[in-house]
């Protein structure tokens, strides 16, 4: 059966973590508390007892799994939710917040996965947006602006030009500019909710210098990541929530990731990466000499039957330009894709879908959801065609086709009309997955399995993947994780500017080789 969630009578049974109370508050440092709050929307319960002490001069990490909390903590210090119950103080003083303006103007910034900026402004418009300063006869300032935008960046560290356009900036300079705004707004308490998500290793590095500098300044920064070894490397703190409740505080230095693991799910993962051995058949996806000029050369692979195969690289490297040439949604100009030894057409996914290839695109939500539909269909959105009589499709054998798949893949939503926005980042990866799965593909492409989602959903996606390729399907996974490529990989092929550097068998990838690969230009095989 699909997961119903409990209602608020339930979550006091059994499994649900008792709530906690909150660390002693309102010490001379603290900058914000949120105690014992609580937060509903209709019967389902997002928050049940809600804590969180942050403190000035010091990066907290808030952690939890998808559906923990997290999410509506953070919009409650944002203003764009109101809390049923409980304290939220900002400095000692009661707040709230009504809006994201109040919320702003009292010192308080978001910092988003994905910020908004205006594409057309440049980057000092942005950080002014609606508070120009102005000088004689009312004219706005522009020389006041990039003054202080200069400074603002060169306490940063940062060398961004202030007054480039902000279009084509990437994600980690537009995260910089919304820093920048936060700081010349002069707020005291800055919330990075999963900063890191779309990043490379060098642009994390300077997030996190830029998050130090900060913290030294004397303000109070919560992180919020799925990342341990960002948590580890960056926060002095960290609290723990579960099932929209309070489990834990306690400093980086007094835990470890196993224990932060335990709180987290209530149990111990004691398999992340759940492989298990699979009979490797004959080949099912070969591809020869595909080429995208400028983008990638020369690319040959195959994944056969009961295989799981990675393309791990650094960002940019070309891995998933070519997964989407693959099946069919970029153009490539030399080489060929053959599916069990038939050439699957270019650039035709409906083509690939019926030679028995399925794609799982890196971004769901933007390519993989369609986030004001529902969860049932979103999961027979791909086979609407087979489900069709006469050219009509009912309700009832819509939603028997995606309760097998729902149930299957425990997608937990109270029901299949639920629209897919509201479900967590875990979920919706889930639903993608049964889109796809129920297309019945003999190869799934899988791009970033596991990204943005909790340490206990990244294991039930890794043992369902182990499962597929037990049952015979081909699975080429793109992963940026090493953990995630060593763990679950049968082979793992290594790209670096557009080509494939190396290919690793399972026994002899490691850390090191695959790194090694990933950074140079020099070809390394096993």
């Amino acid at each position: 059966m699909v997961h119903i969630e409990p209602k608020p009578s339930d979550l006091e049974g059994e499994g649900a973590p008792v709530a906690a109370e909150a660390p002693t508050r309102s010490s001379p440092n603290t900058a914000l508390e949120l105690h014992r709050v609580v937060k509903s929307f209709g019967p389902v319960v997002a928050l049940r007892s809600a804590n969180l002490t942050l403190r000035s001069h010091s990066i907290h990490a808030l952690i939890g799994e998808n559906g923990a909390g997290k999410s509506t903590m953070v919009k409650i210090m944002a203003g764009l939710y109101r809390r049923d119950s409980g304290e939220f103080r900002l400095h000692g003083e009661s707040v709230d917040f009504t809006s994201t303006a109040q919320s702003k103007a009292a010192g308080v910034a978001v910092i988003y996965q994905e910020p908004t900026l205006f594409p057309d402004l440049s980057v000092t418009e942005n950080i002014f947006m609606g508070r120009q300063p102005t000088g004689r006869f009312g004219r706005i300032d522009r020389k006041a602006m990039r003054t202080e935008v200069e400074a603002i960046f060169q306490r940063l560290g940062v060398g961004l030009d202030p007054e480039r356009i902000t279009e084509g900036l990437s994600i980690a300079d537009q995260q910089i500019i919304e820093i920048a705004k936060a700081i010349s707004l002069d707020a005291s308490v800055l919330i990075m909710d999963e900063p890191t998500a779309a990043l490379s290793g060098v642009e994390v590095e300077r997030l996190f210098a830029v998050a130090r500098s900060l913290r030294d300044e004397g303000r109070a920064v919560l992180f919020i990541s799925h990342r341990f070894n960002e948590v580890f490397d960056l926060c002095d703190t960290v609290t723990v929530m579960r099932d929209g409740a309070y489990v834990d505080t306690t400093a980086i230095a007094d835990t470890t990731v196993e224990e932060l693991v335990h709180q987290m799910v209530g149990r111990d993962v004691t398999e992340l990466f759940p492989k298990q051995e699979a009979e490797i058949g004959d080949a099912l996806l070969e591809v020869e000499h595909l080429t995208s000029p400028g983008i990638f050369h020369d690319i040959s692979f195959t994944v056969r039957a009961g295989e799981i195969v990675a393309l791990a690289g650094l960002v940019g490297a070309g891995r998933s330009e070519v997964a989407r040439a693959v099946f069919g949604v970029d153009i490539y100009r030399e080489g060929e894709v053959r599916m069990l030894g038939a050439a699957v057409p270019r650039h035709n996914p409906t083509g690939a879908m019926r030679a028995g290839l399925a794609l799982v695109p890196e971004d769901r939500r933007k390519q993989g959801l369609v986030v004001d539909a529902g969860v049932g269909g979103n999961i027979t959105l791909a086979i609407r065609s087979q489900l069709a009589k006469f050219g009509l499709i009912t309700t009832g054998i819509e939603n028997r086709a995606a309760r097998e798949w729902a149930s299957r893949l425990e997608v937990k939503t109270h029901a299949l009309d639920t629209v897919a926005a509201t479900l967590s980042g875990g979920n919706q990866q889930k639903v993608v997955l049964a889109k796809w799965l129920a297309t019945n593909p003999r190869v799934l492409i899988i791009d970033e399995p596991t990204r943005g989602i909790d340490v206990g959903t990244k294991s039930e996606v890794h043992r369902l993947l182990s499962q597929l390729a037990g049952e015979g399907m081909g699975i080429l996974m793109i992963s940026s994780e090493l953990p995630e490529v060593l763990g679950m990989a049968d082979r793992v092929l290594v790209m670096r500017e557009g080509r494939i550097t190396a290919e690793i068998s399972r026994a002899e990838a490691t850390s090191e080789n695959v790194m090694f690969a990933a950074t140079h230009a020099t070809e390394l095989h096993s």
